[in-house]
């Protein structure tokens, strides 16, 4: 059943639901944004999908619709009845559970097909889901998420630009990023206050740069865009100490340059010249 603008305010009164701001539940109640999401992931028949906060089920039904496997988890149990009455019984495995913090290896068993994250994620917790399942969910191939278009921009930034920071050198370790589409606040029930972006995110099958430590790259990477108007000199020396100006020559990294101005690469080299 698809939804509209006129369908999910029936659909939720029936219920006895209202959009949670707490839980940043704004309702998707167009089927062709639907669609396109589905026909941007990529994807192909029978492929795994979790879907993190299907809602009411507007984004499911689309995946169904492309005749993928879907996994959808869902943190608030109160809107599952009504998720269940768009996309009627078995058609998809409904999880209740939080994305933050439920086992991924039992929400995704590893049995050499891989899965695919597509979702309409809330805003408010966007970023450290993208991260938490770049992280700890390595049989996650690809992720085509929709956030807001700032954070979708800080995902998908290189080296140079404003939005480019911490979080797009972490995802540039683990996935090929880029932001495929705009979607506006129209599309939604009710309508948020911001535009949001479409994001595929693809896996590397090896990270592309080679250091001891993920952990302490990540360190180092904080610590520089900690106090990004610093030069990285200064910037540095909390994590660094004494040692800031011998890694730096190490590296062969001008002190004077800001965060902002290292590629991954670079990140790489200073990690490996502070030993991390």
């Amino acid at each position: 059943m698809a939804l509209t603008p006129a369908t999910i305010p029936a659909l939720l009164e029936r219920h006895g639901l209202k959009p949670s701001r707490a839980l940043g539940q704004n309702f998707l109640a167009d089927a062709n944004t639907a669609r396109r999401i589905v026909r941007l992931a990529a994807l192909h028949p029978g492929d795994q999908v979790l879907e993190i906060g299907p809602g009411v089920g507007s984004l499911t039904v689309a995946l169904l619709e492309a005749e993928l496997v879907v996994t959808a988890l869902e943190l608030d149990r109160h809107v599952v009845p009504a998720l269940m009455e768009t996309i009627g019984p078995d058609a998809a495995k409904v999880v209740i559970g939080d994305a933050l913090s439920i086992d991924l290896a039992e929400l995704l068993p590893d049995d050499g097909r891989g899965w695919h994250l597509v979702s309409n994620l809330p805003y408010n917790v966007a970023t450290p889901l993208v991260m938490r399942f770049l992280e700890a969910a390595p049989s996650v191939r690809s992720m085509l998420v929709m956030v807001q278009r700032e954070v979708g921009e800080r995902f998908a930034s290189g080296p140079g630009t404003k939005a480019y920071g911490a979080v797009s050198v972490k995802v540039a370790y683990y996935a090929r990023a880029e932001v495929v589409g705009l979607v506006p606040a129209s599309v939604f029930i009710p309508a948020p206050r911001v535009e949001s972006a479409l994001v595929r995110l693809v896996r590397h099958p090896t990270p592309p740069v080679d250091v001891p430590s993920p952990d302490r790259l990540f360190a180092l990477v904080r610590a520089g865009f900690g106090q990004r108007r610093k030069m990285l000199r200064g910037a540095l020396r909390a994590e660094l100490g004494q040692r800031t100006e011998e890694v730096l020559a190490a590296a062969g990294i001008d002190g004077r340059v800001r965060a902002e101005e290292l590629t991954l690469d670079r990140w790489a080299e200073l990690a490996r010249a502070a030993g991390a």
